[in-house]
């Protein structure tokens, strides 16, 4: 007898035999002789009775079809096999109007989900192909009852599900020191450490792109300068070696003389061992700056999984203030400003300045010429943006400045913000370590439903109570996944868990991941705060005190949650503020379908990007700093916070340099600032007109504005998905006061 049925999600429900007779009915009454009783009783008495205690849907409907062609309404039976091939046909249906979506490029939120991704390629198609038929996989299968139904609902989105079944991690900050030292096998050959400036790049470059492959997140250089510094040495003493070759005279006594500064200067006037060292300065200097030059165009060109996208890399420096340190800093910076190709902004890698009182912030520090020379490369190229590591969250109290591997106690941030740092197993620092997974709380639709509650009190202890039901759903979730992930075995990850991740030497190939892989983070992310804050009080952070001190109360409470999920699972959860890219339309549009169009909540295509006061809201950059700020210590996941500024920005640095104060006033982790910039899609001709229609170096039509979509720069709007256009043309200018 059945008592059970296996659905085809994979849920176990009890049986219904009135399912049985609903069906038979239907197929009777499409039929000329309509409908008959006593048929359907005996049909579904015998199927209820003669199955097994518990069966399959489909395995039920086989049955259902044996009977019927065994009795005397064949008639039946064709029109309930007609009607089961139909609604075969219809579950198949979206995947199939997807598919066709991907086949003829067409623009939508599916093949525009990532902007850093051309889906539009054979291998981007694929990857899409991939992705959509893995995620129902993942819901079917990988996900409990409890968090199938948040997701369906709309209360979470867990971030690269597609990914889920791979057991792949998010990111990981390169130890560069140990592959440029050590050498490393990807899976196919060996590398062998490098002995100069060049080949330190390029293994640089193969690190990111081999590690990209086997993960779903970004990848970052924690310390650029420090980690190339020894090659710019080794790279001088080649010139000096070549140097005795040509005259036949020993000059090793200079291998290790004393150099204060890298800097290019004319032999003319300069006579033995002083011509010697300029000679030699001056050939290192520009085998650096071509090293760099090649390291970002190979960021811009090389591609990663199954070549459809470039690299998503991130790197930090600033921060080395050895002569060989700032010599890499210093390139690398003229390199940027420059461009690639014909003068491009580049894409990527995201650059990151390590800001750092008593080393390149205020006149007088070693660094603080090339701080100044980054504020002008940021106000023509965007990048570097600027992580604050005086800030109280970013300290470690293992930082002391004459110690060569201080660059372990800094804070190192990737892609548009993520940020790994505190440590519950094991040494407190960015370095081998990255975020495991994350997933977004959807906080605007848990104030939409509490807004019919009249009494305000009541209204927002309402919502906490919902915030606090899907916190837990949320945690147990990522625990489950990252418990699954844990089942992974080392050789899974050629690279990463071999030569990258914390801890990884103690793992031989056949080891399972678990014993390290706890050295990593989870992300428990928030969206829409500014909305949230709307349907609760009717206004939000950035035009409200009262608003914005419930906003604190709310990611206060997030951040305290994460605390004690840290403690009853054993893992390092944290609280991101999301980059929401394409989840900012996603969430929005089931929201409004749902709850229709709500003013200053739902009436946009987007919700507000993560904690921020909305793009749309004009205010003093000061302003939105006393806002913003406080919100960078509860959220120590990740966070950014942006400044839009008017007009060229190209000689302007001084604007760059007043937001890295305001970061350092207000306290501020990690920050940014967007200006105009519009490139030629045809010759790639680049300049800050708002106006520009027609390119003035080659006469097309074909101009875009490069501006950030989240955290990093996308070479064309044409790649945005749809909210994320509406944010962009959403966007207003902050004032200076």
């Amino acid at each position: 007898m059945i008592q059970t049925v296996i659905k085809r999600d994979g849920r176990i429900v009890g049986f219904n035999e009135e399912k049985i007779a609903t069906a038979i009915r239907k197929a009777m009454l499409h039929t000329d002789k309509g409908e008959d009783v006593r048929l359907i009783c005996q049909i579904t008495d015998r199927i209820a009775s003669r199955g097994a205690s518990q069966m399959t849907v489909e395995d039920i409907q086989d049955m259902v079809e044996m009977e019927l062609m065994k009795s005397s309404r064949k008639d039946v039976a064709q029109k309930y096999i007609a009607y089961r091939n139909r609604r075969s046909i219809a579950r198949k249906a979206k995947t199939r109007d997807i598919f066709l979506e991907i086949i003829n490029i067409k623009s939508n939120d599916v093949t525009r989900e990532n902007a850093n991704m051309n889906a539009d390629t054979p291998a981007g198609m694929m990857m899409k192909f991939a992705s959509e038929t893995t995620k129902p996989f993942v819901d079917d299968y990988l996900l409990s009852e409890e968090v199938r139904m948040a997701v369906d609902r709309n209360y979470i989105h867990i971030h690269d599900k597609d990914y889920y079944p791979t057991k792949s991690l998010t990111c990981v900050q390169h130890p560069m020191d140990r592959i440029l030292s050590g050498g490393f096998s990807a899976g196919h050959g060996e590398s062998r450490p490098a002995k100069r400036i060049e080949t330190a790049g390029i293994l640089c470059c193969i690190s990111l792109e081999t590690a990209q492959n086997e993960m779903h997140g970004g990848q970052a250089i924690p310390a650029f300068d420090f980690y190339l510094a020894p090659y710019v040495r080794k790279s001088f003493i080649e010139e000096i070696k070549t140097i005795e070759q040509l005259t036949g005279e020993d000059y090793s006594s200079l291998y290790g003389c004393g150099i204060d500064d890298y800097v290019t200067a004319q032999l003319d006037g300069l006579e033995g061992e002083r011509r010697v060292i300029q000679h030699a300065v001056n050939r290192t200097v520009s085998r650096v700056h071509q090293t760099m030059e090649a390291f970002i165009h190979n960021m811009n060109t090389i591609h990663s999984r199954g070549g459809n996208q470039v690299v998503f890399s991130s790197i930090n420096y600033g921060t080395d203030t050895s002569a060989e340190g700032r010599c890499v800093i210093r390139e690398l910076l003229a390199s940027t400003y420059r461009g690639v190709g014909n003068g491009e902004t580049a894409i990527f890698p995201i650059q990151i300045w390590k800001k750092k009182r008593g080393v390149n912030y205020l006149p007088g520090d070693r660094n603080y010429d090339l701080y100044l020379m980054a504020c002008k490369v940021s106000a023509r190229r965007f990048f570097p943006n600027f992580l604050n590591l005086d800030a109280t969250f970013n300290v470690s109290d293992e930082w002391r400045a004459d110690d060569p591997h201080r660059y372990l106690h800094e804070v190192a941030t990737m892609g548009c913000r993520t940020r790994v740092f505190e440590n519950r197993f094991g040494p407190k620092t960015s370095v081998g370590r990255g975020n495991l997974s994350f997933t977004t709380i959807n906080i605007v639709r848990l104030a939409i439903e509490c807004m019919g509650i009249s009494d305000p009190v009541e209204r927002i202890g309402a919502f906490f109570a919902k915030l606090d039901s899907v916190l837990e759903v949320t945690a147990r979730q990522l625990h489950e996944r990252l418990e699954f992930q844990k089942t992974a075995y080392a050789k899974q990850f050629p690279l990463l868990m071999s030569s990258l991740w914390l801890g990884c030497d103690k793992l031989g190939p056949a080891d399972t991941i678990a014993p390290v892989v706890d050295q990593g983070t989870l992300g428990i992310g928030f969206i829409g705060l500014a909305e949230c804050l709307v349907a609760l009080t009717g206004k939000h952070h950035g035009e409200s005190d009262d608003a914005q001190q419930l906003g604190l109360r709310i990611i206060t409470y997030m951040r305290d949650a994460a605390n004690r999920f840290s403690d009853v699972y054993h893992h390092n959860y944290s609280v991101l503020a999301t980059p929401a890219e394409g989840l900012s339309g996603k969430f929005t549009r089931r929201d409004r379908k749902d709850f229709g169009s709500l003013p200053g909540i739902t009436d946009r295509e987007y919700y507000t990007n993560s904690n921020h006061v909305p793009v749309y809201y004009k205010c003093s950059a000061r302003h939105k700093a006393e806002v913003e700020a406080p919100y960078h210590d509860l959220t120590r996941g990740g966070h950014i916070f942006y400044v839009e500024i008017d007009g060229d920005a190209t000689h302007n640095p001084e604007a760059i340099m007043r937001v890295v104060d305001m970061m350092d006033r207000y306290n501020m982790g990690y920050g940014s600032v967007n200006h105009t910039r519009n490139r030629c899609l045809d010759c790639g001709y680049e300049n800050a007109d708002a106006a520009m229609t027609v390119c003035p170096r080659c006469g097309s039509h074909a101009i875009d504005r490069l501006q950030r979509i989240t955290g990093y720069l996308v070479g064309t709007t044409d790649r945005w998905n749809r909210a994320k256009l509406a944010e962009l043309n959403d966007r207003v200018t902050h004032t200076a006061e």
